[in-house]
């Protein structure tokens, strides 16, 4: 019989053991295929980058972080108040610490269980009785088994970590296009202030060119027209800007803030940002915590595989008693304890399948946890180059709207002295002077969206805030 038990423990080592070798297999593939696909990234990039990054902003060495895309002072205690306030973070760190309480509930398996009992016993046409006994028991971790258990519990921990670091960059990247938002929604009424202040003297130009008999009533109505419609579109901005202001005030976490913030006073130009392009051959994506969450999901699930597998593997265990019967409940307090000690080896031989379906289906959420990774991977990949395409494209549309709009600077000059002449007519001159305007606030919202993309750059290169 002993030989039989023995020749089923080394045929299920066995198939252990290649289980084992398949679960380990997931986490190192998806390993090499993050690496092969980031060397063909870096260097595509790189190839597109040579001739803009010959003069390199950033020193090799250096460790960008995504707070440096938008170094403004004032929003470092923004940031504070919503790395202490915000619920969602908040809930984040909660999570984490459930991880950590359940890896405490595994780990407790790895140590001896001892458990105390006091019992009464009063029977009829007999003398009452006492018992007490104090037993030790422990399961001898032969296989591994639990120390896998606890080890995929690690392994959780630093998932829910990656959660939580996700979390905390995603804050501080809508904390900085909160910002952003406002300062481009205050430049953009200062745009249109600007367009209405030229508007009001053209229509009070035209008033006396018609009140002396010299315009139409038809030029009158048009410079009305485009005065009334301009205020309409201030009033509009002042609220966008007011909104702004309240949604980043939401993203700390406070409708009025306990302690006092500091007045985001927005730019007429936005700041200068580090261009994050001059880092990707440091900034490999090794830092993105979505593809380090989806690479410690693998790790726990192929150990909690292995756990599985070895659950139908016999199992040892060792127990120790003490115990003591009386007649009175102090001499049942282990006085004249009897001790006994007791070894055994248990191991699963028909369960219907249970634990080999319970093995299969772990293996398989191993294996559904790889494919979670590869997909990780490629929108990873996906939004590094859509937002390095991207910064391509804005910074063409910046340089060919800049010459735009000192082509309609130098044409509304042109236009103002021939209206003078009285060579056009104020529709022309009004045409050219919104079609300036137009340009400056298309302008404006180009440059607004590079920033935003500098950002979305930076989450897809993995940068992150400081501890």
């Amino acid at each position: 019989m002993t030989f039989r038990y023995s020749i089923i423990a080394l045929v299920l080592t066995s198939l252990v053991g290649c289980t084992l070798n398949d679960s380990a297999n997931f986490a190192t593939q998806a390993n090499d295929n993050r690496n092969q696909t980031l060397e063909l990234l870096i260097e595509q990039v790189n190839q597109e980058t040579t001739a803009e990054t010959n003069a390199a902003e950033i020193d090799s060495d250096t460790i960008l972080l995504l707070t440096d895309l938008v170094s403004v002072p004032a929003l470092n205690s923004y940031l504070d108040a919503a790395m202490q306030n915000s619920p969602s973070l908040q809930q984040s760190i909660i999570a984490l610490k459930i991880a950590y309480a359940q890896q405490g509930v595994t780990s407790a398996d790895r140590l001896p269980s001892v458990s105390a009992g006091f019992d009464a016993q009063n029977t009829e046409d007999s003398d009452e009785s006492y018992s007490a006994d104090v037993t030790v028991s422990w399961e001898l971790d032969l296989w591994q088994k639990i120390a896998d258990s606890t080890a995929a519990a690690s392994k959780d921990i630093e998932a829910t970590q990656a959660s939580f670091d996700a979390a905390k960059n995603l804050l501080a990247a809508n904390i900085m296009r909160g910002w952003l938002e406002i300062s481009v929604n205050q430049q953009l009424l200062e745009i249109e202030q600007r367009r209405l202040a030229v508007l009001a003297q053209n229509e009070t130009l035209v008033l006396e060119r018609y009140q002396a008999g010299l315009g139409s009533l038809e030029e009158l109505d048009n410079a009305k027209s485009s005065s009334a419609s301009t205020r309409a579109t201030v009033a509009q901005y002042q609220e966008n800007v007011a909104q702004s202001e309240r949604s980043l005030m939401l993203l700390t976490g406070q409708w009025q803030p306990e302690n006092e913030l500091p007045v985001l006073e927005a730019l007429n130009e936005f700041p200068h940002v580090i261009n994050p392009l001059d880092a990707v051959p440091v900034q490999n994506m090794s830092g993105r915590p979505d593809l380090q969450q989806a690479f410690f999901s693998i790790e726990a699930e192929s150990l909690r595989t292995d756990a599985a597998y070895k659950a139908m593997l016999p199992s040892f265990s060792l127990s120790a008693s003490l115990t003591d019967i009386a007649n009175t409940p102090s001499e049942a307090l282990l006085t004249n304890p009897l001790w006994s000690v007791l070894g055994q080896m248990s191991a699963p031989l028909f369960q219907g399948g249970k634990l080999k379906s319970q093995a299969e289906i772990a293996q398989l959420t191993t294996e559904q946890s790889f494919w979670v990774y590869q997909e990780t991977l490629l929108n990873a990949v996906n939004e590094v180059e859509n937002a390095i395409g991207q910064e391509g494209s804005l910074t063409l549309q910046q340089t060919h709207l800049d010459d735009a709009l000192l082509s309609a600077q130098r044409s509304i000059v042109s236009y103002e002295q021939k209206y003078r002449q009285g060579l056009v007519d104020i529709l022309d001159l009004l045409t050219v002077q919104q079609q300036s305007y137009d340009i400056e606030a298309k302008l404006t919202n180009t440059t607004y969206q590079r920033l935003l993309n500098r950002i979305d750059l930076g989450l897809a290169l993995g940068l992150g805030v400081s501890a």
